[in-house]
């Protein structure tokens, strides 16, 4: 049972929402002298948008990112070239793999298991890929040797995922499943990885905020507007 203190006075909607107000800037000017602009830190820079042009990072969409740039601005800034960075959120490693680019130990700590298989992925490929792994994984891309194998492992689905994709993007699907598995380990992580980046892009979902859109064709009940999205 929920108890409000004698202190505590529940107010209206709007009046309370004029507290939170008035608090907000009672705090923002009690700070004021402790902030500072940064004129060379743009929208992109603090977001992941910068990670667009920059190989391995923009593979995966990580919208809740921050640039590597931004890393890399923030220890040239404080002339940090030693030590051991610390990400307790390490997301899908950005602040980890910045910091090794630029010669420092780092460590982080991840839970959620897209981000713990993005840096996995970022880590067998910088320290453990061969030369013949590259050179395969030049071979997968050229052939698509998933188009002509009958090997086909089902797709693990989810009430939520269910008719998710087109049936024949499915099949596709289930097929590069099942070539992947007469790879090595390590080619193994990388190609699902490599499946995992295009996963949205080909299906009939699309996350909107914290709802997931489904496209008009897909069957699944839509709301007042019909949503169709392209299918690559």
């Amino acid at each position: 049972m929920l108890t409000l203190s004698e202190n505590v006075k529940v107010l209206p909607q709007k009046n309370a929402l004029s507290a939170v107000e008035r608090l907000d800037q009672d705090l923002y000017h009690h700070f004021e002298d402790k902030f500072h602009l940064d004129l060379s830190l743009s929208r992109s820079i603090v977001s992941f948008q910068d990670n667009k042009t920059r190989e391995v990072y923009r593979w995966y969409k990580f919208k809740e990112a921050f640039s590597a740039s931004l890393v890399e601005y923030l220890l040239e800034k404080h002339n940090i070239v030693n030590g051991i960075i610390l990400d307790p959120f390490a997301g899908s490693g950005t602040a980890l793999f910045a910091a090794i680019g630029q010669g420092i130990n780092a460590d982080g700590i991840e839970l959620l298991p897209i981000g713990q298989q993005i840096i996995n992925t970022k880590k067998i490929l910088a320290l453990e890929f061969t030369k013949d792994d590259f050179n395969t994984l030049k071979r997968w891309s050229l052939e698509q040797p998933w188009k002509k194998s009958e090997l086909r492992i089902p797709l693990n689905e989810l009430r939520i995922t269910k008719d998710a994709y087109p049936e024949q993007t499915k099949e596709a699907i289930e097929k590069y499943l099942g070539i992947c598995e007469q790879e090595n380990e390590r080619f193994r992580a990388v190609l699902r990885f490599a499946l995992l980046c295009i996963l949205e892009s080909v299906s009939y979902t699309r996350k909107d905020g914290q709802y997931l859109r489904w496209d008009c064709r897909s069957g699944r009940r839509q709301g007042k507007k019909p949503f169709n999205k392209s299918i690559a």
